[in-house]
């Protein structure tokens, strides 16, 4: 058999196949295992140690929480109320980081090809967004208090110092609990960043309340308020630029994508790539598509060759790893009412 029109084959580690795919395309996995090498069971077994690792650290960070919400209106302090500002991003990214865990063991559907892998990305927007005005509000606030325009003050500094320790035992003990698989995926590496970043905003509070019962001096509290804010307000850009970019489908970063046409048209049998496209999912999932001119009168075999060659490319050449291709090949001399319109 002769390729003579355009061909469009999709590569994953998972989901359903088509056509094309039965005939033209060997996965580069075996049955059982997943992209990464681990059997089915495992990855199964990993999934479940990171959604209970999670679950157990939100819960004891919405805890927590609650705990210093009550404290700062009580004592009136400002570092404890951006502490308790600071570890509700904290919670937002973990419930993301939880839910992300439970979801990514549900099956992609017809309905939803992709599964509830996006819901990672709006969670960490919205994330984002509200660390955003609580660290702007923070220093807004500092300013106020230390150049005498607010008349709030610390009620009890035994009382603000105790919240701290509390604040800060919660925070390593959520580091204990997520340390062992901390470097599993990136999901899990942003959970554990996260709880490390609070445990600073918790020494911060613990500072303000030595330096306001050793000297009297409250001010400190509304600079220590500041520093807290100071340390979320780039963090929450981040956060924000990173989901901006997933959702406006941006090139993966590390991934260049001149150097992958370069590349793909080194294979055997290639000729041009055009129209190509690459954007990331969620965490850990980018994507790649192109058009692939390939010599004409290519058997079906030969064109399994191919596809088999550009797949391994973006999988192991590159810095970011892309194990869901889709390439439509096209013999040389093939037009369609679409070709050109998107070229890249």
């Amino acid at each position: 058999m002769m390729v003579r029109n355009a061909l469009t084959i999709n590569s994953h580690g998972g989901g359903s196949r088509g056509k094309a795919d039965d005939m033209a395309h060997d996965h580069m996995t075996t049955v059982g295992t997943t992209a990464t090498g681990m059997t089915t069971a495992d990855a199964e077994a990993a999934s479940r140690a990171h959604q209970r690792r999670l679950t157990y650290t939100l819960a004891l960070t919405g805890t927590v929480f609650v705990a210093e919400v009550v404290g700062a209106i009580i004592t009136g302090s400002l570092a404890l109320l951006v502490d308790a500002g600071h570890m509700l991003t904290d919670m937002s990214v973990l419930i993301a980081s939880t839910v992300t865990a439970v979801l990514m063991r549900r099956k992609p559907s017809n309905a939803r090809t992709w599964g509830w892998a996006r819901l990672e990305v709006l969670t960490a927007e919205a994330g984002s967004m509200i660390l955003l005005f609580v660290g702007l509000y923070a220093l807004i606030e500092a300013g106020m208090r230390l150049f005498g325009v607010s008349s709030d003050h610390i009620a009890d500094g035994n009382l603000l110092l105790a919240f701290g320790i509390i604040g800060l035992a919660a925070n390593v003990g959520s580091m204990l609990i997520l340390a062992g698989q901390h470097n599993d995926n990136m999901n899990m590496k942003a959970a554990f960043l996260e709880v490390v970043n609070d445990a600073l905003g918790s020494v911060a509070v613990i500072a303000s309340a030595v330096v306001m019962t050793l000297t009297g001096w409250d001010g400190f509290d509304a600079i220590a308020g500041a520093l807290i804010a100071l340390m979320m307000i780039p963090r929450a850009v981040t956060l924000l630029r990173n989901a901006l970019k997933v959702l406006l489908e941006e090139t993966p970063d590390g991934l260049d994508l001149d150097a992958v046409r370069e590349h793909l048209e080194h294979v055997p049998h290639v000729v041009a790539v055009h129209d190509l496209h690459a954007s990331t999912v969620s965490t850990g999932m980018p994507i790649l598509m192109a058009h692939v001119v390939v010599e004409r009168g290519l058997t079906m075999e030969q064109a399994a060759e191919v596809l088999s060659q550009l797949q391994e490319c973006l999988r192991k050449h590159f810095p970011v790893s892309v194990p869901h291709t889709t390439f439509q090949l096209e013999p040389e001399g093939y037009s369609s009412a679409s070709a050109g319109q998107l070229h890249s």
